[in-house]
């Protein structure tokens, strides 16, 4: 009886341990701002009655997407922490990196795990290095999409690195 215990417990455990992402520790901490949209959020935006072509597909994108995590900040030590957690999660969940841009003090990297096809992505990581006046942006973009579609969410949502997004899409 204790076994089954123990297993259901740990089962639970894991379960609630899984659930969280490693960048939920960036969430309600001062000089970060956060933005989590969740599948259900997605679900609810992709209802939404479209009458033009470009609606219709940012619509079209908004059903692939289960999570999208945004973290902004200015704080340089912030920011270090967000580099470090980071740079580890794309070495342990195995992302491969689509592109780097250095430009005007930013340093620009975009990681991503393939889906069922080349242009099919299941998971995107961009991070932003900012220095002196530039923020830092970290953004976990999860779901079944395609690189070329995502330029439409960026547009809409007006999300930080945007335009790095749109260069990666045209490459």
């Amino acid at each position: 009886m204790k076994k089954i215990i123990l297993i259901i417990a740990l089962i639970l455990v894991s379960n609630t341990f899984f659930a969280q992402s490693v960048f939920d520790k960036f969430d309600n901490q001062d000089d970060i701002t956060t933005i989590i949209v969740n599948k259900k959020m997605f679900t609810m935006l992709s209802k939404v009655d479209t009458k033009d072509k470009q609606s219709q597909q940012y619509v079209n994108l908004i059903k692939k997407l289960d999570n999208l995590k945004v973290f902004v900040t200015a704080n340089d030590i912030k920011g270090n922490e967000m580099k470090s957690i980071a740079d580890k999660y794309q070495k342990s969940a195995g992302l491969e990196e689509l592109m780097r841009i250095s430009e005007k003090g930013k340093n620009v990297k975009i990681f991503v795990k393939s889906g069922a096809t080349d242009s099919q992505i299941k998971e995107l990581l961009m991070f932003i290095e900012g220095s002196g006046k530039e923020e830092t942006v970290l953004m976990s973009l999860t779901g079944n999409f395609d690189l070329d579609e995502l330029a439409a969410l960026t547009d809409k949502m007006n999300l930080p690195g945007g335009d790095e997004l749109k260069k990666a899409g045209k490459k």
